[in-house]
């Protein structure tokens, strides 16, 4: 491929990616806006005027976005100095161990896992739905930050440690700005993850949209499982397009 080409491509690419982060946020307000004045619009019975409510409402995305905040908490402090860890010398040997661990979390059912951990802890709320979709989410910020760390030059290293730095000031000044680019993207994954899978904590007693989607199609009731639905789908939205940004503006500038 000529360099006239690849300039080409990057130059579509990143329009794409303009395009895309001033229209995401757009179709996302559109989206809840027209859900809300659609479900306000209709003529409600006494079962579905207790779930679509401006209380209701809010306190279920505000549930939704307490267990995503606290779970994006949790992968970032196990995950990232794991990753590190992982890929130090003297610690590579017990990297697949670990990998095979996250890989079983994220391939194994949601539910299962929600399910398991509520029948081994007891459990119920907030932390029984935030600790199992935890370890569910795991697996994209752990692998990338090993793969970001992996794929540094090791010259780059050498010469870190030739011009007198420490260990520590080569991981902290060049590995881990060399690899936040892949450590945001594995984040982005795991929080559209986290939004996706936080609609089950209904079944232990977690709150958020699940709630709405849980009670519409139990009671049949259509205008509250598509209200809740709609919001899940937005919030995933506008998750995915926070990581977009992240990715954007808090990577190294020379590798933007």
């Amino acid at each position: 491929m000529t360099s006239v080409a690849v300039e080409t491509k990057q130059t579509e690419t990143k329009r794409a990616s303009g395009v895309r982060m001033f229209a995401q946020p757009i179709v996302v307000v559109v989206l809840v806006v027209a859900v809300l004045v659609w479900a306000f619009s209709q003529n409600l019975d006494a079962i579905e005027k207790q779930s679509i409510n401006a209380p209701v409402l809010l306190d279920a995305v505000w549930d939704h976005l307490v267990i995503s905040v606290v779970v994006t908490a949790l992968v970032l402090i196990i995950a990232v100095p794991l990753g590190i860890v992982l890929t130090r010398r003297w610690a590579r040997r017990a990297a697949p161990v670990f990998l095979a661990i996250a890989t079983i979390g994220q391939a194994s059912p949601a539910i299962g896992i929600l399910v398991l951990f509520f029948l081994v802890s007891g459990w119920e709320g907030l932390w029984a739905a935030a600790l199992p979709i935890t370890f569910y989410t795991l697996l994209p910020v752990l692998r990338n930050t090993m793969v970001g760390l992996q794929q540094i030059d090791p010259a780059l290293v050498d010469a870190g440690r030739g011009i007198g730095m420490s260990a520590f000031s080569v991981l902290r000044r060049i590995e881990i700005p060399l690899a936040v680019p892949l450590i945001l993207a594995g984040l982005r994954t795991a929080l559209v993850h986290a939004v996706g899978v936080a609609t089950l904590a209904v079944f232990v007693n977690g709150g958020g949209l699940g709630l709405l989607i849980d009670t519409g199609y139990k009671l049949s009731r259509v205008t509250v499982l598509i209200t809740g639905s709609v919001l899940a789908v937005a919030l995933a939205l506008l998750v995915d397009w926070l990581g977009t940004v992240a990715e954007q503006y808090l990577g190294p500038k020379g590798i933007r």
